[in-house]
């Protein structure tokens, strides 16, 4: 097992409204992701110390990137994000481990920055119920 840096991802792709992946790996800066897990208070009156309960996994995810709105690119994938309502899938892959969920897209956001940078920053949620498992 070796350690290694987050450097040379080699897929990120959303599927645009219509369902077709859509490969916007090198408009992405940077992204975060997380699959935590749901947890219930169990403990009895009878514990000194928490007892605790695994409850749902879920997955969220923000990708930030430079605007382009080249054909099949970023834009052309979150620019509908505002008028439909469609899951849609989103391929993380690095160092050959990928995570693939069906996630819904709250907003697409565009910031025009003081110097001039135009990037967006993309939030999406677990859609369909399914336990992201990296494969």
């Amino acid at each position: 097992m070796a350690k290694e840096s987050g450097l040379g991802w080699s897929v990120c792709s959303v599927d645009d409204a219509s369902g077709t992946a859509r490969a916007i790996v090198n408009d992405i800066t940077n992204l975060q992701f997380a699959t935590p897990r749901g947890v219930q208070d169990a403990t009895g009156i009878d514990k000194s110390a928490f007892e605790r309960i695994l409850l749902l996994a879920d997955f969220s995810v923000t990708l930030n990137g430079v605007f382009n709105d080249a054909a099949n690119m970023s834009h052309d994938v979150f620019k509908t994000v505002p008028s439909t309502s469609v899951a849609r899938t989103t391929t993380l892959t690095v160092s050959g481990q990928t995570l693939a969920n069906e996630c819904l897209y709250t907003d697409y956001p565009l910031t025009r920055s003081d110097s001039g940078e135009l990037t967006f920053s993309v939030p999406g949620v677990l859609a369909d119920g399914v336990v992201p498992t990296w494969a």
